[in-house]
């Protein structure tokens, strides 16, 4: 528990859960660059009639996308215990304090959609 009675305190945790949330959909932005270099190199092949299959570019995308996701979840979690400790004279009136982890779990709830996506798309 805090006893700074300061709202700077809850600012620095929304910060720092904001700062996680550009992890997130960074490493789920790399995840999809790093998928989609496998069919890159697929289109360069030279045109001999085979079956595309899942290579390591895909395996490794899928696991960064992933990874994304899941430290967004994590992020919130976190967010979520760090306000369970705060008084609430540390927070401010009237503002919204789940704005941001709300939108940190939309980001996860898409990353894990373009897994499907992805997963089923590809065949």
């Amino acid at each position: 528990m805090s006893d700074l009675n300061d709202p700077r305190v809850f600012f620095a945790a929304e910060r720092t859960l904001l700062a996680w949330n550009r992890t997130s959909l960074t490493l789920m932005a790399f995840g999809f660059v790093v998928e989609r270099f496998g069919l890159f190199l697929h289109m360069l092949a030279p045109k001999v009639p085979q079956n595309f299959e899942r290579g390591v570019s895909f395996w490794v995308g899928m696991g960064f996308i992933t990874l994304g996701s899941a430290v967004a979840i994590l992020a919130v979690l976190q967010y979520r215990g760090v306000l369970r400790t705060l008084k609430p004279i540390e927070i401010p009136d009237g503002y919204w304090v789940n704005t941001a982890a709300v939108t940190t779990l939309i980001l996860a709830a898409l990353g894990i959609a373009l897994s499907v996506y992805l997963m089923t798309g590809l065949k």
